[in-house]
């Protein structure tokens, strides 16, 4: 059965993942970690501690304020709060953030993270900026149970899903990083006043956009994505608009519509293929939802619009799925369903021990000028951040090498002291 200190999760099946009860692991200190949690779950932990309801209800409005629009972690800081107040809570309470193993930038600007758990395990997140946008790619899952041939990440084992505080905490980081939190007093003094200190106003913003696309598959995690964007997306905290966020899954076709209806972001779908043989290879969850159930799926999902359009993503894998005639074929399924699209080509991002070869530029513009003139839009992406291995399909793989060449030597210095 499943109980809030024994959640079940999904781990790798034939397909589908298999739900098993996993543990929470605790904090050795006994606090509760509010990173994550929506204000009426805020509300419940503060009445289990021991706080009347009314004035939970309004410390976790306080608490969320200063968790998601400040980006506060030190409860002294928060001053609209009885010192008292403040002691209390941070006897009981903490405000976490990931642990940053490492973090690198590429020479075109995009910048990584390696993050770690409480339970030590590691994921990453990637941003991007752009001139008219930052991009902020998340990691949903350690690990992935999809297998796609062509991605790196889904050679790994899936591990566990990440939690809500483990999502919503990418978002927070990055913030952090980029300075983007408000500066300066709750409210005007005269003290202020004489210490030049800046006065309370949100920064412009360079982290515009989040994109699900991380390690993982999202819907494998629903309730955690989904709660986890409803955090992001509130208006009273973090604010980010559910039209500046993208949902991406391989064809997870019954929990589609349902993402569209309780969450109600941007689909983008990793279709890469448009053969039954070639994606049955390239993203084996085809073996189980179909091209076709795939699409129809699409053009059932809420919201869909020629504003708000379905990304097909599209990985250009020389002498696989990169003909003319897969161009053509693309075109008549997307207007066969009548879906409103955009279609991605991604240069193939190659990787140790693929099999697999990135198409060439000539090949690449011929199948994008072919959906083109077919009516719908295929721009190419240009690969970012491949230098330091943060590009589409490459996350997670050089962070485990280097993990397991440090426990090997490690392992090796403790046996040669040892003797």
């Amino acid at each position: 059965m499943q109980t809030a200190a024994n959640p079940l999760m999904p781990i790798p099946g034939a397909i589908d993942p298999v739900p098993v009860p996993r543990a929470v692991t605790p904090r050795e200190d006994g606090r509760v970690d509010l990173l994550g949690l929506a204000r009426d779950r805020i509300r419940a932990v503060l009445e289990s501690a021991g706080l009347e309801p009314k004035q939970a209800k309004l410390r976790a409005k306080q608490l969320f304020h200063w968790l998601y629009h400040r980006g506060e972690t030190d409860f002294e800081k928060m001053t609209d709060l009885a010192k008292p107040m403040r002691g209390w809570m941070a006897a009981r309470f903490i405000v976490g953030r990931p642990q940053v193993v490492e973090a690198q930038v590429s020479s075109d600007g995009t910048r990584k993270w390696l993050l770690r758990s409480d339970d030590g395990q590691d994921y990453e997140m990637v941003f991007i900026p752009d001139a008219d946008r930052g991009t902020l790619c998340v990691s949903s899952q350690v690990g992935c149970t999809l297998n796609c041939r062509f991605c790196h990440t889904g050679t790994m084992r899936l591990v566990r899903n990440l939690t809500p505080g483990e999502i919503v905490g990418q978002v927070m980081l990055a913030r952090d990083a980029l300075g983007e939190w408000p500066k300066g007093s709750m409210s005007s003094t005269i003290e202020d006043e004489d210490d030049d200190a800046p006065q309370y106003a949100p920064d412009g913003r360079m982290l515009t956009n989040i994109v699900m696309m991380g390690m993982g598959e999202p819907l494998y995690n629903f309730d955690h994505v989904r709660d986890a964007l409803k955090v992001v997306m509130d208006g009273d905290g973090l604010a980010l608009s559910k039209r500046r966020i993208t949902l991406s899954t391989s064809g997870v076709v019954p929990m589609m519509a349902r993402a569209g209806e309780e969450i109600g972001v941007n689909l983008a779908v990793s279709l890469h293929a448009v053969t039954k043989d070639v994606r049955d290879e390239l993203v084996p969850l085809n073996r189980k939802y179909g091209i076709e159930e795939l699409l129809q799926a699409c053009a059932d999902y809420p919201g869909a619009n020629n504003a708000r359009r379905i990304t097909f993503e599209y990985v250009m894998i020389k002498d696989k799925n990169d003909s003319d005639a897969d161009a053509h074929e693309l075109v008549r399924l997307l207007r066969q369903f009548k879906l409103p699209a955009k279609v991605n080509l991604i240069p193939f991002n190659p990787w140790p021990g693929t099999d697999y070869e990135c198409s060439t530029p000539e090949r690449i513009r011929r199948f994008s000028d072919i959906v083109f003139e077919g009516g719908i839009s295929a721009p190419v992406r240009t690969p970012r951040g491949r230098d330091i291995m943060a590009a589409c399909g490459q996350l997670k793989s050089a962070s485990e090498k280097k993990s397991r060449a440090e426990l090997n030597r490690l392992a090796e210095e403790k046996q040669a002291a040892l003797g």
